[in-house]
């Protein structure tokens, strides 16, 4: 059977073996039939909260939080649809701030393509500035002491609206609610601090898992400090269309969109693979390596120990070459060096989280990587190049036998399968 995987902006046909394979997708949400319409809906009766209009006067300070150009959040159709709404605010009262967390700066010709050309024409458009300490405020310290730096245009702006789409999220349980603040406007340093070697290394940081997840839970508690903030998350199919808005408080509308994904995207399974195929769900989230560990981790939850993980990851902006994570990458021997770098007291790199997120699935799998980046690009990264999926999974098949099964996840991390 051709099971098309989505990679980049485009799907890859690969054959499997029909009675070895099992495909492991989404539950089909449908589109929603009139998608601004469910918006303003939201936002005139929202969860927990009065409507957002009452919570603006003419002179309020309005802080539209929106994500960058690695999430699929549908910001050409909810940002103006948001604006509209908010169109008695004087625009010179609205803010569109960029979470970026501690990814690259977005230019203006993707802002545009993000929101549109009236909007970053019209509007004052800011990118988050996670490593410039006047673009910061300080809300007290996290947990290991480090200052819980929120940018100021967030801190300080009378109104916050926090929008983004919700998905599980490999080590904070999904995406949206405080995550558009924390880590999305936060310093450099209060991420690393957040992100560190025992809350990623925590099993609760996982999939799924809010409550009792301590990464989850401290980046909650530093959003709040923040003050009052209104959320506008979306949910979306592999279309890209809105399956449902949650608006409102923004713990009690997150919790309504994180138990309606939970019910859309968790798919459970009875035993373990021996070979499983995932992806990053295509473009943009498939932009580079960084963002392809979540796929890894998504596969990785149902593979048998020394099990074979293929991972297909477009990749057009590479690791990105130069990042924290390829220096990381690159400083190390192997990915097992890198777990006991940083085991190593007072060693602390930014986007050290994915690298051990990725070490500690090789020390379980084997894992290849089908891209469009050099054999040397993958091979730097501890990684195996993979040039011909349908060749590695009739390979491995041979070898393991013919009781040997594989999983396939088309859409990546947008499900997450589970052992029974």
């Amino acid at each position: 059977m051709i099971v098309k995987l989505a990679y980049g902006e485009r799907h890859l046909g690969i054959e499997f073996p029909e009675e070895r394979t099992t495909v492991i997708e989404p539950s089909n949400q449908p589109g929603l039939e009139d998608e601004r319409g469910a918006v303003v809906a939201a936002l005139n009766h929202p969860v927990s909260a009065p409507p957002l209009l009452d919570w603006i006067t003419p002179k309020s300070r309005v802080c539209i939080l929106f994500t960058d150009i690695t999430r699929a959040t549908p910001n050409d159709r909810i940002i103006p649809w948001l604006l509209e709404h908010l169109s008695k605010t004087p625009r010179e009262n609205i803010t569109l701030l960029n979470q970026l967390g501690t990814h690259r700066p977005n230019t203006r010709t993707e802002l545009e393509k993000m929101l549109t050309p009236e909007v970053v024409a019209n509007y004052r458009v800011v990118n988050h500035e996670p490593e410039n300490p006047e673009a910061l405020r300080q809300l007290g310290v996290t947990r290991t002491g480090v200052s819980a730096m929120i940018n100021r245009h967030a801190v300080e702006a009378d109104v916050r609206i926090v929008t983004g789409f919700i998905e599980p999220h490999f080590f904070a349980g999904f995406s949206g609610g405080p995550k558009g603040i924390m880590p999305g406007v936060a310093g450099l340093e209060t991420v690393m601090s957040n992100h560190g070697v025992h809350h990623i290394g925590d099993p609760r940081a996982a999939f799924g898992v809010t409550d009792g997840n301590p990464l989850w839970e401290e980046l909650r508690d530093i959003a709040l400090r923040a003050g009052r903030s209104f959320l506008l998350n979306v949910t979306l199919n592999h279309a890209r269309q809105i399956t449902g808005v949650f608006a409102g408080d923004l713990l009690a509308a997150h919790k309504r969109g994180t138990d309606f994904v939970r019910r859309s995207a968790m798919q459970r399974v009875k035993s373990p693979f021996d070979i499983v195929v995932t992806t990053n769900s295509g473009y943009p989230l498939d932009m580079n390596l960084y963002q392809g560990v979540k796929g890894m981790s998504a596969g990785a939850r149902i593979l048998q120990e020394g099990g074979l993980l293929i991972l297909a990851c477009e990749c057009r902006e590479g690791v990105p070459a130069g990042s924290p994570l390829d220096k990381l990458l690159r400083s190390a021997g192997s990915a097992e060096e890198i777990l006991t770098l940083l085991s190593t007291p007072g060693f602390v790199r930014a986007e050290q989280w994915q690298a051990q997120i990725q070490a500690l699935i090789q020390r379980k799998a084997r894992v290849l990587v089908h891209s469009s980046l050099s054999d040397d690009i993958i091979r730097a990264a501890h990684l195996t190049p993979c040039h011909d999926i349908e060749f590695e999974v009739k390979k491995e098949l041979a070898r393991k036998g013919p009781e040997a099964r594989v999983a396939v996840l088309p859409q990546g991390p947008l499900t997450i399968p589970y052992l029974a």
